[in-house]
């Protein structure tokens, strides 16, 4: 299992992979990876298209996006809610966490160049009822310096959620957005980004297992990607700035205030067959002889520039892009 951080590329309204060469898109972003980012992306090897990358590994220069989360005050305004350093990404310039995960060296088969995929569905409202294999969880920390619940992710039966915490959360929030772990084998993306992969045998698997048998029809199992994003809640738990009837006031920059409209993005942009040699070695969080480490100076100076300009960090009326809290 490869764990590491990612720090931030750029955030703003693009999506090349659902709204390619639309400027800007619905709604906003919060991107990693390579500056190769942009509003339209060619399927091939997004590699070669790179100079640097914001991820800890040089020789991945993939882009990972998810929405944005923002605060709606009492008065109707918006904040956006800061990203932060994960656990173990000291340094890091916000962004977000990227596993890879095998069962063991040899079973899984790395993407190819020009793959691309999506996992969950921005439009969902309602809760899949996954329990414990649920695919995006929340998680409440109750207590600062992600402290608060020795469990894996989405496996807390009390502070792990689909739908987003309805109390203020001392320590933050955390958001996990799992891939699904097998592929056809033919084609590196489909008209809905999703078609191409699919969840084993039963259904998905929880995060700590990551096995099962593929489907006839997805017969090859790929690494299982998984993205973490930590929010910084602290300025906001303060219940006087809540809605007046209680309500919880967080929502996604789709405009989405249950939270089971979370979703991730995924370009492929490994450096030749590094990602392959990774996967069947004894590779272990960021410990990896295999790749080479840069330090998060060196990867916090890589970004991609604003192209869309608008309001990201300050107080706003409306979400970016009109998106209306559903």
């Amino acid at each position: 299992m490869l764990r590491f951080g990612c720090s931030e590329v750029v955030i703003e309204r693009l999506d090349p992979l659902v709204n390619p060469d639309m400027h800007p898109s619905p709604h906003m972003h919060q991107v990693v990876g390579g500056n190769a980012f942009n509003a339209s992306m060619p399927m091939t090897d997004i590699a070669k298209l790179s100079s640097c990358t914001t991820c800890h590994f040089i020789e991945d220069l993939s882009n990972y996006w998810t929405a944005n989360l923002y605060f709606k005050a009492r008065n109707g305004s918006y904040k956006r809610i800061p990203q932060m350093a994960n656990q173990f990404n000291a340094g890091d310039n916000a962004g977000l966490t990227v596993y890879y995960t095998s069962p063991g060296p040899k079973i899984t088969t790395a993407f190819k160049p020009g793959f691309r995929m999506l996992t969950g569905d921005a439009t969902r409202r309602t809760s899949e009822n996954l329990g414990k294999n649920m695919q995006q969880c929340y998680r409440c920390f109750s207590e600062p310096n992600f402290g608060g619940s020795p469990y894996s992710p989405c496996l807390d039966p009390k502070w792990d959620t689909d739908y987003l915490p309805k109390q203020p959360c001392p320590g933050g929030i955390r958001s996990n957005i799992i891939f699904p772990l097998c592929w056809d084998g033919k084609n590196l993306d489909s008209p809905n980004h999703r078609d191409h992969v699919a969840h084993p045998v039963g259904g998905p698997t929880q995060f700590a297992i990551v096995n099962g048998t593929c489907p006839a029809s997805h017969p090859v199992k790929i690494p299982q990607v998984m993205l973490e994003v930590m929010w910084d809640t602290t300025a906001f738990n303060n219940k006087d700035d809540w809605p007046e009837d209680g309500s919880q006031p967080l929502v996604l920059s789709t405009g989405d205030k249950t939270g089971f409209g979370q979703h991730g993005d995924y370009v492929f942009g490994w450096e030749g067959d590094t990602l392959q040699t990774a996967m069947d070695s004894a590779c272990y969080l960021r410990n990896c002889t295999k790749l080479t480490e840069q330090a998060p100076k060196i990867k916090n100076l890589c970004n991609v520039p604003v192209t869309v300009h608008e309001n990201i960090d300050g107080w706003m009326d409306e979400l970016p892009g009109g998106g209306g809290g559903s």
